[in-house]
């Protein structure tokens, strides 16, 4: 049996990173451990990134799924992000987001186009099997 992290032959890619202000990492340090464990190539960047960098990351690196990490505010600042990868050929890379979201907004970043979000208490392997699915239909609809 294949390690769900492989996707065509190779790990999965993803990009975990913060947008915005919101500058507690812990949650998303633990995601990205998650993900390297089952196998899967991480970039993790850490806080405060903008949507332009993390789009030029997305290029650059070649991912298959961007996370996005948010304990504030910072999620409303994703359908900017989402347009912006759509707008720079992108719109094929998964995007998921874990952390605080509101139920009421959660509506807010599905229609804009993120995959999944993610609450509080998920699971391990929720969040590797997920992930590693939306990798593999990225890489098939690249």
């Amino acid at each position: 049996m294949s390690s769900p992290g492989l996707q065509g032959g190779r790990p999965a890619k993803v990009l975990v990173t913060k947008i915005g202000f919101d500058g507690h990492d812990r949650g998303s340090r633990i995601v990205a451990a998650f993900l390297r464990d089952a196998g899967m190539e991480v970039v993790y960047t850490g806080p405060w990134q903008t949507v332009e960098n993390v789009v030029n990351l997305a290029l650059q690196e070649d991912v298959d799924v961007i996370g996005i990490s948010s304990l504030a505010t910072d999620h409303l600042i994703v359908p900017k992000l989402m347009e912006a990868l759509k707008t720079a050929g992108l719109g094929h890379i998964a995007v998921v987001v874990g952390g605080i979201v509101p139920d009421s907004e959660v509506g807010l970043l599905t229609d804009a186009g993120v995959a999944y979000v993610f609450h509080p208490g998920a699971s391990r392997d929720q969040i590797v099997n997920t992930i590693s699915g939306l990798a593999a239909n990225a890489r098939a609809s690249a």
